[in-house]
């Protein structure tokens, strides 16, 4: 299991990962343990450890993970056959690292089902 600076560390530059979109607001790469053909995380750069942490100051980042998850899922070739977002919210919801990340999965049916991912 990933700790709560892995993502940090992606955004940085200082971990590897296969970066497939990045601005000064979110960074998107790919899971290292895909569930759907396309699986590919998208997080706030700034760190948000739960949605229970999400400020007003965050609304722009956390719609720029929708924006950006449309814009993959069209660069994919997913976006007329459908996709699902999903977002964790603490240990209960299946969230197991504290860095607030949107799932992109598609490329096949899917089953919304937090214990897919």
């Amino acid at each position: 299991m990933p700790d709560d600076f892995t993502f940090a560390r992606i955004i940085s530059g200082e971990a590897p990962a296969t970066i497939v979109y990045q601005d000064d607001l979110v960074t998107a790469f790919h899971d290292i343990h895909p569930q759907a053909p396309v699986h590919i995380l998208i997080v706030p750069n700034r760190l948000i450890a739960t949605v229970n942490d999400v400020m007003p100051e965050d609304e722009a980042a956390l719609g720029r993970l929708f924006t950006v998850a449309a814009r993959l899922a069209a660069e994919r070739g997913i976006a007329e056959s459908g996709y699902l977002l999903m977002v964790a919210c603490n240990r209960d919801g299946g969230q197991e690292v504290y860095h607030l990340h949107m799932h992109l999965l598609g490329g096949r049916r899917l089953r919304p089902s937090l214990a897919s991912v």
